[in-house]
């Protein structure tokens, strides 16, 4: 299987690019040696999909992915381990893609034949249910994501113990599940007892510590309490900056956080400048059309419409957009909150007509890909209320 988020987030962007070329050499000798179909051959192919993948190149991880599929199923057949991991890999592409729908039915297809083939407590198994948990929480199910989570979390106490790290990532994922179905402070309670756990298991500079020290000032900022979410995402930039260094992707990420903590507590000026800084760095590191760089840029232009300079807040938006739609396809998550965040925007300029006819886009492609439930399709459901009573 692919690595983890938590173990891609470990490498730095320069350490990945030079993977991906050292597995492009790989790819290409293998084939040309072994032969396209030979079992090794595969392996350095998935490898290098998975690499794709974690640097938002997911066009090319997902060709990749298929093709890798296609030749295990064809060589070792449906299966095998190898191919099983393969369409779990698949779907992890689809889902960082934004294609969740396509995702959830192969995790669910993966998942039955692995409790079939491997066993309900095989890890590959568990892992595939974790992902496809996930994948639920993405497209807004999240009652199905909390219990299948649960499951996952049972499980994992059962086989591996309630201190094994990946233990403790699934009460980290559980706690997050319960965040986005608005239950935040009972994820912040689950959050608080991971990091006490995470702390005195891993240490407190371990990178997944660090992540969930990062989740908790999420839920913090989300419940409101604006100035512990902050001197906590201080923290956590601290840990992050000495482990894993300035330019690291979760560095950069925690940057951002902070940055928003700035903006939410009403210090907006002080949101932009850092949010300016890491859009800077995030361009130079990851690249400008890397997804974690359009959510910094999206972030900037949400800034400057809280500002007042609602003209530089559509621009930037606009750019956001066509740089979405290019990269990530207009039907990513991504896409369509840009899209929404750009209608708010054109509403803050007094542009109402053209807010809601933007607004009724997003809610129309919101409900057909997120679905009736998800909390952006609902969002865009009131704003458009709201909006169309004005005239």
């Amino acid at each position: 299987m692919c690595p983890t988020s938590a173990s891609r987030n470990n490498s730095s962007a320069g350490e990945v690019e030079r993977a991906i070329a050292l597995y492009e050499q790989v790819l290409a000798d293998s084939e040309r040696v072994l032969g396209s179909d030979h079992p090794d051959t595969l392996s350095s192919g998935n490898n290098l999909a998975c690499a794709y993948d974690s640097v938002g190149d997911f066009e090319r991880a997902i060709g990749l992915h298929e093709q890798v599929l296609a030749g295990r199923q064809r060589l070792l057949g449906p299966d095998h381990s190898d191919t099983l991991s393969s369409g779990n890999n698949l779907a992890g592409a689809y889902d960082s893609a934004g294609d969740v729908e396509r995702a959830i039915a192969l995790y669910e297809q993966v998942l039955a034949d692995s409790e079939r083939v491997l066993g309900p407590d095989h890890p590959d198994t568990v892992s595939t249910r974790n992902n496809l948990a996930y994948a639920y929480n993405s497209a807004g199910k999240v009652e199905r994501a909390i219990a299948l989570y649960e499951r996952v979390l049972a499980g994992r106490q059962r086989v591996l113990g309630p201190d094994h790290p990946d233990t403790l990532t699934t009460r980290n994922n559980l706690a997050y599940a319960h965040s986005s179905a608005g239950d935040v402070d009972r994820a912040i309670a689950l959050y608080e007892q991971v990091l006490a756990d995470s702390e005195r298991v891993l240490g407190p500079d371990h990178p997944d510590t660090l992540t969930t020290r990062n989740n908790l000032a999420d839920a913090y900022d989300s419940a409101g309490d604006v100035d512990r979410a902050t001197a906590l995402y201080e923290q956590v930039l601290a840990g992050r900056q000495r482990v894993l260094g300035p330019d690291h992707p979760s560095t950069l990420a925690t940057r951002k956080n902070l940055a928003d903590a700035y903006d939410s507590a009403g210090d907006v000026e002080r949101a932009i400048a850092l949010y300016e800084q890491v859009l800077a760095d995030s361009e130079r590191v990851l690249g400008p059309d890397h997804p974690g760089t359009l959510a910094t840029r999206s972030n900037l232009a949400y800034a400057y419409d809280s500002a007042g300079d609602v003209e530089r807040a559509i621009a930037l938006y606009e750019q956001v957009l066509a740089d979405s739609e290019r990269v990530l396809g207009p039907d990513h998550p991504g896409t369509l909150a840009t899209r929404s965040n750009l209608a708010y925007a054109y509403d803050s300029a007094g542009d109402v007509e053209r807010a809601i006819a933007l607004y009724e886009q997003v809610l129309a492609d919101s409900e057909r890909v997120l679905g009736p439930e998800h909390s952006l399709t609902k969002a865009a459901s009131g704003n458009l209320a709201v909006l169309r009573q004005l005239l």
